[in-house]
């Protein structure tokens, strides 16, 4: 075996021959053409009249299920039973304003914006949630995930009311961010000159069951409210559990409250009699001695003139009962039933604890929470790029994540409107997102945990869907992209933490998963680097013969295999995946390359020549003249492998003027500037006047008569990867564009600017969104080595940027001559810190305001100690001309 190079020293070589170069040549320079316009709004974006109609805002704990926030300020999409549910919320639920000023008329209202046409139905609007009380004439919405606010407003209303609702999100810490909460704080503002006695209800149907609920009082410390449940359900059954609505931070006296509207008529009388108690003296009671299960929380307050107070409610949940017949994840045999629970549940054994202890945390989770918005906000990168990372973590807080009862987490490909979609925290999607990794590391590594253990089995056939109850059953089907992918993905893990013992402990799996590319009928069973077996892949077919596609994943499951097997001392692996590396690259290079772009070679195969598990039934019925293949076209995800590598920083994969002519094609030959005259007879995610890259362009090749699924869609995850991709290469402008049409497309009146669907709402893969953050601010960390790299691809006066490795998160400010970086949360080992600076005669280094003895060459500064960064510590560097 030739001696193989020190992971340092390639990925220097790569640099020097314009691998890493290349990710370089857009650091601070112009890109290739002139953008069109930014994106039509600052960042955060505000919504207004028909943008607010789409508007739906997740509130929920990571992995605890969510409740949506409308545009008009109603809550919609109750999602907290253990299901995707669509449409769905109790029969009443909504918050309503009684104001009194002076001598004036008291004024009550229903804090909503109005409702917008249409107003069809059999029973016109019907009476659900009291759509003929007032509300208020219109509303504008702020979204910036995880905060929203609607202020509101109409000239009948005396005083100025606005709502803050939020849970609890703060990157790394998935406990904090998993509570199954939502705060919904209502701000009254008297501009007046009197003083104005205001309060706020809020009435809920109790959403536990639908029979025999009740509903109790309960005071402890520092809550109060409604305690919500349903005795007569069995403890198995999968609406069993509790609910909780709250009054926070309340003084004695200003509370009153209705366990239940009054009941037992015939005749449906509760709505008239509670409007009548509210609007009376804006108090409720006395109760009546029949009551129904709609119950009411009302706070009172005394607003002098001029000034302003908080009316905050807290909405708790506790639903125990997930199982894989309830969800539809397929399971083991005569496991459907099993319960799988709910990490949260471990933790509350019902919403009344969760509720207190978010209450008892309140300012420290709302000042993380705030801070980490604040964070983004105050980044210099475009409005669209920040509104895109931060408008899709919200899938980590809807029904497409979870966390079973033993802590794991698990995911779907997205959600259906009733359930959800594609079970298996499917590897081949999965792989394009880039949050997990950056914002909840711990659950990245959970998901490489579930792929490494008992997934892949003593063969290496990793399964690229899980069953659920877990460990008991292999479903026993791999896909080419998704196993090699993992790979990718596992040293990125490893390198943001640095736990080599992690590492250690996973890579005999790991090592198996790629030997498994080299069995008899595989993928590469002549050991060559390249991939002409057939291989099944995130289109849900298989590929036959080499391709980009799959091609470029195993590449760089090579590279990162390679590293890997040096980190724990697997010297002649190392060796080995470097040489299939060199000869694979080589190979694609010369061959699938058409001087514009990289095709497929297809190349049929004798069903009985196929190995086990490959062939997964949804593609072609000949094996040796398939259909679905992609052939000539120009793909738009053909590179995420280096899409990958990019993130991971494992280098080029494949010539680097070839890659940067890729992109470029991409960008040519996909990038469709209107819709309205593009051909597709598939699913429509983009269409009009509407901007988007479609899937596959063949304008320059010829189409198969019978091409792979979803070639002529649009989906924003491969857009997402494809213009990252861009970036890297240098095509900064060309990279943001693309982004910025996908946040057109979700302006609220088009479409939900917090759901981007594929197969499914909150698709996962639109979490490749995230990348385009460590790609323009151009900060990466090595956790072994203890290097900072902070090179942003976007030219600024100050340039400044949220970061974040496996350990800590931040900002970084720079300029020319400055840079300081602050860690906001965690800790941060630092021995070295590369700039894109190339020359000064002086330097400075102080950590924490001490100075910190260095060296600074080309860029790079050596501090002579380890230092160790924590929260609230800062790092400055200078350098004089």
């Amino acid at each position: 075996m030739p001696k193989t190079p020190s992971r340092r020293d390639f990925i220097e070589s790569v640099a020097l021959a314009g691998g890493l170069a290349s990710a370089d040549a857009g650091h601070a320079k112009a890109a290739s053409r002139t953008r069109t316009g930014a994106i039509d709004t600052a960042y955060p974006r505000i919504y207004k009249g028909r943008q607010l109609a789409m508007l739906a805002f997740p509130l929920g704990g990571v992995g605890s299920g969510s409740i949506s926030l409308g545009g008009r300020g109603q809550l919609r999409d109750w999602e907290v039973f253990n299901k995707p549910n669509k449409g769905s919320a109790p029969q009443y639920c909504f918050a309503s304003v009684w104001a009194h000023v002076g001598n004036r008329k008291p004024v009550a209202s229903i804090i909503e914006a109005a409702l917008v046409p249409p107003y069809e139905g059999s029973s016109g609007l019907g009476t659900n949630n009291v759509p003929g009380l007032p509300r208020f004439k219109s509303a504008s919405f702020t979204g910036e995930f995880p905060l929203a606010r609607l202020d509101f407003a109409d000239p009948a209303i005396p005083v100025q009311v606005s709502l803050d609702a939020f849970t609890p999100f703060i990157p790394h810490d998935a406990d904090a961010s998993g509570l199954p909460v939502a705060i919904l704080r209502y701000r009254v503002h008297n501009p007046t000159r009197e003083t104005a006695n205001v309060s706020v209800a809020y009435s809920l149907d109790n959403p536990v069951g639908t029979t025999g609920r009740t509903t109790e009082y309960r005071k402890t410390d520092g809550v109060e409210g409604l305690f919500m449940r349903n005795p007569f359900l069995s403890a198995d059954d999968p609406l069993a559990g509790s609910f909780a609505l709250c009054a926070v931070g309340s003084q004695p006296g200003e509370v009153t409250y209705l366990r239940g509207w009054r009941g037992g008529t015939g005749w449906r009388v509760g709505p008239l009699l509670f409007w009548d108690d509210f609007t009376d003296d804006g108090m409720l009671g006395p109760e009546a001695a029949v009551r129904d299960s709609v119950g009411s929380l009302c706070i009172q307050k005394s607003i002098p003139a001029g000034a302003k107070a908080d009316f905050t409610f807290l909405l708790s949940w506790n639903f125990p009962n997930r199982t894989p017949q309830r969800i539809g994840w397929d399971a083991p045999k005569d496991t459907e039933k099993t319960k799988i629970g709910n990490h949260y549940c471990t933790r509350f054994s019902d919403a009344w604890k969760s509720a207190e202890y978010a209450v008892r945390n309140l300012a420290d989770l709302e000042s993380r929470t705030r801070r980490f918005a604040s964070a983004m906000r105050a980044s210099t990168l475009p409005s669209a790029v920040k509104e895109a990372a931060m408008a899709n973590l919200t899938t980590l807080v809807s029904p497409t994540s979870f966390r079973t009862a033993d802590g794991v987490f698990h995911g779907w490909e997205g959600s259906n409107n009733q359930g959800g979609c594609c079970f298996g925290n499917c590897t081949h999607v999965w792989n394009y997102e880039a949050a997990t990794a950056h914002v909840f590391p711990s659950l990245s590594r959970s998901l490489r945990e579930n792929s490494f253990g008992f997934c892949t089995d003593s063969d290496g056939r990793q399964d690229f869907r899980q069953l659920l109850p877990a460990d008991r059953q292999r479903w026993g089907k791999a896909a080419a992209d998704g196993q090699m992918g993992q790979l990718m993905k596992l040293y990125f893990d490893w390198r943001l933490s640095g736990d080599t013992e992690w590492l250690r402990r996973l890579w005999p799996a790991a090592k198996r998963t790629l030997q498994f590319a080299w069995i008899e009928g595989g993928w590469d069973a002549n050991r060559d680097g390249v991939m002409e077996g057939v291989q099944h892949n995130t289109y849900d077919v298989e590929f036959f013969g080499p391709n980009p596609l799959c091609g470029v994943w195993y590449l760089g499951a090579l590279r990162a295999s390679e590293e890997m097997a040096r980190v724990v001392g697997d010297t002649e692996f190392a060796a080995a995946c470097h040489t299939l590396f060199t000869q694979g690259s080589q190979w694609i290079d010369a061959n699938l390359f058409n001087g514009e772009y990289y095709i497929q070679k297809i190349q049929g195969s004798p069903k009985d020549k196929i190995a086990n598990g490959l062939l997964v039934g949804m593609g072609s019925a000949n094996t040796e003249k398939p259909d679905f293949q992609l052939g000539d076209g120009c793909l738009i995800d053909q590179l995420v492998g280096q899409y990958m590598s990019d993130l991971a920083g494992l280098g080029n994969l494949l010539d680097p003027t070839n890659l940067r002519k890729t992109a470029a094609s991409i960008y040519k030959y996909n990038y469709k500037r209107r819709m309205d005259r593009h051909e597709s007879v598939q699913r429509v995610y983009a269409l009009n006047d509407e901007a988007a890259l479609v899937i596959c362009d063949y304008g320059q090749g010829k189409r198969p008569e019978i091409p792979f699924p979803y070639f002529a869609e649009v989906m924003t995850g491969f857009e997402y990867a494809a213009a990252v991709l861009m970036i890297h290469r240098g095509m900064v402008n060309e990279g943001i564009e693309c982004i910025e049409n996908i946040r057109r497309r979700y302006d609220g009146e088009r479409r939900n600017p917090w759901n981007e669907a594929e197969c499914g709402h909150h698709y996962a893969r639109a979490m490749a969104s995230w990348a385009a953050i460590p790609a323009l601010s151009g900060f990466a960390y090595d956790a072994a080595e203890k290097r900072v790299t902070a090179k942003p691809r976007l030219a600024a006066a100050v340039f400044q940027s949220f970061w974040s490795t496996g350990a800590a998160w931040g900002t970084f400010n720079q300029t020319s001559r400055d840079f300081a970086l602050t860690v906001l949360e965690g800790t941060l080992p630092c021995a070295a810190i590369d700039l894109a600076w190339k020359s000064a005669n002086n330097t400075e280094a102080a950590a924490r305001g001490t100075p910190v003895p260095h060296t600074f060459a080309s860029g790079s500064f050596q501090l002579t100690g380890l230092i160790t960064l924590r929260a609230g510590d800062s790092l400055t560097l200078k350098a004089h001309a």
